[in-house]
């Protein structure tokens, strides 16, 4: 896959990963109870320490009028990566979630706002870097950045699954499972069998742990990434975690391409 393509399915997936997020904190402001989590009267709290200088900043910055104009125009701006990333838009992003972290106490919904703050921070050095190093250099060293830290994540999930007991047996993957939002899992279900439990639970260690060989190859990459895919799917099926699809398979390009670079 050449850098053009690469840079534009990043970009398209990014701007729908995004959008979607975007569009869904949108949507909380419709539930405009006071007492609800999402409220900064309540969020606020969790900064009551925090210098007074900073909490007027962000008394002002989490008003709910402003920050719906702030989703508005960072919805604006992650459509504006369908037809291309800028300075400007790529700054914009960045620091919008930043400000999305903190209101959400670090995270709202867990890896995947780390893994989008990633692919904004490899877009982000690819902007910075071109005007001193040319577009390629800058647009590969933003592309590596994503990449790494896309294979860090698999292998880093599967090794902590390697070492517990209870990924190894399958026990805990029943245990997930029967926490779904569709509820338990039928009596009679497959994987409710140890035999399918351990091997769909070690179907998933040895793939994570694995992920590292991606980069020996882009086809290979290519193949990991599609695993990837239909794992997410499935964690969405199981569990409604919609944003890790997106949030992930926005590295993807990225794992691809720099696949063909190291091979």
């Amino acid at each position: 896959m050449d850098l053009y393509t690469t840079i534009r399915l990043l970009e398209g997936l990014l701007a729908t990963s995004l959008l979607i997020q975007t569009l869904e904190f949108l949507r909380l402001q419709h539930f405009s109870d006071v007492a609800a989590v999402w409220q900064w009267a309540v969020q606020k709290n969790d900064v009551a320490h925090a210098p007074r200088w900073m909490q007027r900043a962000f008394d002002r910055l989490y008003q709910e009028r402003l920050h719906q104009c702030h989703l508005l125009l960072r919805a604006s701006a992650a459509a504006s990566l369908y037809v291309g990333v800028s300075l400007a838009s790529s700054l914009l992003l960045f620091f919008s979630t930043i400000l999305i972290l903190i209101r959400w106490r670090g995270a709202f919904n867990g890896g995947s706002d780390f893994m989008t703050l990633v692919s904004l921070t490899g877009v982000l050095i690819a902007q910075l870097a071109t005007p001193f190093v040319g577009a390629v250099l800058a647009w590969k060293a933003g592309l590596w950045y994503i990449a790494i830290h896309a294979i860090t994540s698999y292998f880093i999930s599967g090794a902590i699954k390697l070492l517990q007991p209870e990924w190894r047996d399958g026990r805990i993957l029943i245990v997930f499972l029967d926490g779904g939002i569709h509820g338990p899992l039928p009596h009679n279900s497959l994987f409710r069998q140890r035999r399918i439990a351990v091997i769909a639970s070690w179907s998933f260690i040895l793939w994570e742990c694995l992920f590292p060989l991606a980069l020996t190859g882009p086809r290979l990459a290519a193949l990991w990434c599609g695993v990837a895919a239909v794992f997410h799917l499935l964690v969405f099926r199981f569990f409604g975690l919609n944003r890790f699809v997106w949030a992930w398979a926005a590295t993807f390009p990225a794992v691809i391409y720099c696949a063909g670079q190291w091979s």
